[in-house]
């Protein structure tokens, strides 16, 4: 199965491109007081390193916002001003170097604030994100539907992206984000069908890292599977890494983008006469820093061995004390339990470079 995607407009964000013909990208935000320089970028910098291709923070006074100048020196990546309620704190960041800010049209305030806003990025170049919010929805569009529906999301949407192009301002990313996983899937559904600007995918408020990814996987798949989405954020109540690979984890499920190490490995049962688990974060360790696509097998039996695993790069299956190296299916060589990884390694090193 080959998934179409919904073609949308390209727009860019510093020299990343949203949209078009540019793969779904990768992006999160950072959990650290955007006023403290040293940590925001230290966090931005682990975020780099884990392939992260936008990053978000989070300006809340005009001490984060001014910090965006500083911050944007010491990275690489482009750098997205998170805003609410004050107009001023995008005006603010925009002036900084925001490669792009984002705005929730529940608590922006009064029409001559966001012209004000639209103006400066005009005069910037930059691109603005209309995220609308389910726990921020304006007065009169809850008054209306009387809970966050998602014909509310798309309304408050709607009315937003008017005022811009009211404005001839058209550098829009949109977002209508919900706790609910079925509320977000039909307003992202409807919002595909009426616009043909770049949509960021996201499920608000998912949760825990393993409860959050689940989640947010459900939503997202779903939308990613009908060809909607031009970029990601899987947010997590945890370690922004973890974000990002959960994110590329998801895309290259879908087939939507390849990106370093994908282990396989199977849950064990009575058969395995092996520590798996254990066997497993071994491979992962010694292999995790390989950046280029590769997939690797980790079986516990020869039940689910070279032959279940032939779709694999490389493998491992094992058994009581030794265990087999394949590619492919194929069998490379048997070797001892203790040296089973760094003979694995030794193999694929052979074909490709590890970093």
């Amino acid at each position: 199965m080959t998934i179409t995607r919904h073609r949308t407009k390209p727009i860019f964000v510093g020299k990343v491109q949203i949209g078009g013909d540019a793969p779904i990208v990768v992006q999160s935000m950072t959990k650290t007081k955007t006023e403290n320089v040293a940590a925001t970028v230290k966090e931005i910098h682990r975020l780099e390193k884990a392939n992260c291709e936008i990053v978000r923070v989070a300006v809340p006074n005009q001490t984060a916002a001014s910090a965006i100048k500083e911050i944007k020196k010491r990275i690489k990546i482009p750098l997205i001003a998170d805003i609410h309620f004050d107009y001023r704190l995008a005006l603010i960041s925009i002036k900084a170097g925001a490669d792009k800010i984002r705005i929730n049209p529940g608590n922006i305030g009064a029409g001559w604030k966001l012209k004000e806003i639209i103006k400066a990025a005009k005069d910037y170049q930059i691109p603005i994100r209309i995220g609308v919010n389910a726990g921020s929805l304006e007065k009169q569009v809850l008054d209306k539907y009387r809970s966050p529906t998602a014909k509310a999301l798309v309304e408050s949407l709607s009315n937003t992206i008017d005022k811009f192009e009211k404005n001839n301002f058209n550098q829009l990313v949109l977002s209508a984000k919900a706790a609910e996983v079925l509320t977000s899937i039909a307003a992202y559904e409807e919002i595909a069908q009426l616009y043909s600007y770049p949509l960021h995918l996201g499920l608000t408020e998912a949760g825990l890292p393993f409860e959050g990814a689940v989640r947010s996987t459900t939503a997202l798949a779903i939308l990613l599977a009908k060809g909607i989405g031009d970029t990601i954020r899987v947010s997590l109540t945890g370690d922004p890494v973890l974000e990002v690979v959960a994110a590329y984890e998801l895309l290259r499920s879908l087939a939507l983008r390849e990106y370093g190490l994908m282990i396989i490995s199977c849950p064990t049962c009575g058969r395995c006469q092996v520590n798996l688990i254990d066997l497993t974060e071994k491979v992962k360790r010694a292999l995790i820093k390989y950046k280029e696509p590769i997939k690797v097998a980790v079986m516990g039996c020869m039940v689910n061995g070279p032959g279940e695993a032939k779709g694999a790069d490389f493998g491992i299956a094992a058994g009581k004390r030794a265990g087999l190296i394949f590619s492919k299916g194929n069998i490379i060589r048997k070797c001892a339990e203790k040296d089973l990884v760094s003979a694995l390694r030794a193999e694929i090193e052979k074909v490709h470079k590890l970093k």
